[in-house]
């Protein structure tokens, strides 16, 4: 059985006992089995399967541009390298061990989805409706705001960029196949291990802030904490798995906060507590709104434009990899389409020493990983190398429709030091920014959104986490 098949066991397995453990406190709120489905239709809960449903739809367009669209966006790797330094990498050497990273597999795996779908059950379990639309919300727009970053701001994972550090979340082939075709981990930035339950954790406390309640009184405290002990645990794990570099962490955060504010401020409006969804929305008010956020979403579209402009003048000049002595690193080709073809430019940017390259099918690939390294012995074996001199750059294409590739590149153990290393992947279909700008436009609105949003909050003397439609503020306080 494969990753897959496993999570959904366990999901299936857990999500009833964790509902039963943390609802011990709340017994008189438990919706009863026999009245799941009739709360569900009721609540109209269908919408949120709908909602994850759509997530896994807007991840697989997403991911199918992320390669594609590098050619024209590049990377900042090196920036983030510049700052940080071999800091992660430190950290890796510190706690490496054979257990650690099988535990912290699993947990960067199963319990992070896991999370994401146990806590929507609980809360309707215990019959947390506005909390339930909340956290569904959460996976599903968090995930839109990080695309901007994902596709114009790519930033190569750890185990990619930095000499001597492993990728230690493909270990084995049982992970590595899973990975590659599911969700690739070639761009690091924001971490939505860390903006996801943050996001939730967030959400929380804005719910128990706006309802005056302290949150060690909170009858969720101990399901809240265990949110926390994940999220802490998802910190250590993406930096010691060679995934993500420590700006991921506060980046992700960021996310996550922006992300659940959004949710925050209107949940409210489309539950319809306040009348009709657009209630109080008259022509000056959507003026207002359009031009604010419009002008937020046309500044960050010129932000989009000008780090292309910028990627155009100096991505050919900046490394992808860097490899140390006996590294083995590998870029990821996806698969294609019948009659699509992709074309691997690699150049090996040392003056004196030469690297190997085999390009070769993720299937195949399979008994090259071992538990904590890539076993280039293993695969020169299932495919024969290439040498690439100093200097050299060679061209690979590959036109096989629906098999994933990976370009694998090795430096000699008897190597002086490390070589830099850069790739550019062309794949056919032309241009696809604009694709890449029309996915990211609900993110930028939602950025818009949010700003706005607070500056009328605190014009009006009102708390920022007051989440009522602003057509009810007059009477509110006439009320008062």
């Amino acid at each position: 059985m494969g990753p897959y098949g496993v999570m959904m066991g366990i999901i299936l397995v857990l999500t009833p006992i964790l509902c039963v453990v943390f609802s011990n406190n709340q017994r008189n709120s438990r919706v009863p089995l026999k009245r799941f489905f009739d709360e569900g239709r009721r609540h109209r809960y269908w919408l949120h399967i709908s909602g994850y449903l759509l997530v896994v739809y807007w991840k697989r367009i997403t991911d199918e541009l992320n390669e594609p669209i590098k050619v024209s966006t590049g990377h900042y790797t090196d920036w983030i390298a510049a700052i940080e330094g071999d800091a992660v990498l430190w950290f890796q050497n510190a706690f490496e061990n054979a257990l650690l990273t099988e535990l912290l597999n699993f947990h960067y795996l199963f319990i992070y989805l896991f999370l994401i779908y146990v806590t929507t059950i609980y809360y309707m379990y215990t019959g947390e409706r506005d909390l339930t639309d909340k956290v569904t919300l959460n996976y599903l727009l968090i995930y839109a705001l990080a695309v901007p970053y994902y596709l114009f701001f790519n930033v190569e994972v750890t185990s990619t960029y930095l000499p001597g550090m492993d990728a230690l979340l493909y270990h084995d082939g049982w992970y590595t196949e899973f990975y590659v075709s599911h969700d690739p981990l070639d761009n690091s930035v924001p971490s939505l291990h860390i903006a996801i339950p943050f996001g939730i954790l967030m959400l929380n406390w804005l719910h128990v802030r706006e309802k005056g309640i302290a949150m060690k009184d909170w009858k969720h405290l101990a399901y809240h904490r265990f949110i926390v002990a994940n999220t802490i645990l998802f910190g250590f794990a993406i930096i010691y798995l060679g995934v993500h570099w420590i700006i991921d962490i506060p980046l992700g955060m960021m996310v996550g906060a922006l992300g659940a504010l959004f949710i925050h401020h209107v949940q409210p409006r489309l539950r319809n507590d306040f009348g009709k969804t657009f209630r109080g929305v008259d022509k000056k008010k959507f003026g207002r709104h359009a031009m604010f956020e419009g002008v937020v979403v046309l500044a960050m579209v010129g932000l989009l434009m000008g780090s292309i402009a910028y990627q155009a003048e100096t991505m050919d000049d900046r490394p992808s990899m860097v490899l140390g002595p006996d590294d083995s690193k590998f870029d990821i080709i996806q698969e294609l389409e019948a009659g699509e073809e992709a074309t691997i430019f690699l150049t090996n940017m040392d003056d004196d020493q030469s690297i190997e390259v085999v390009l070769i099918e993720v299937e195949k690939s399979l008994p090259g990983f071992g538990e904590s390294e890539i076993i280039w012995a293993q695969l020169i074996l299932l495919e024969d190398p290439i040498t690439v001199g100093p200097g050299e750059t060679h061209a690979f294409t590959v036109d096989e429709p629906e098999l994933w590739q990976l370009a694998i590149v090795h430096l000699s153990e008897d190597a002086d030091g490390p070589v830099e290393v850069h790739t550019r992947v062309e794949y056919s279909g032309g241009d696809r920014v604009n694709q890449a700008l029309l996915l990211s436009l609900p993110s930028l609105w939602m950025t818009g959104f949010v700003i706005h949003r607070l500056v009328r909050l605190r014009g009006e003397g009102r708390s920022w986490f007051d989440s009522s439609p602003s057509h009810t503020w007059a009477a509110s306080e006439e009320s008062e």
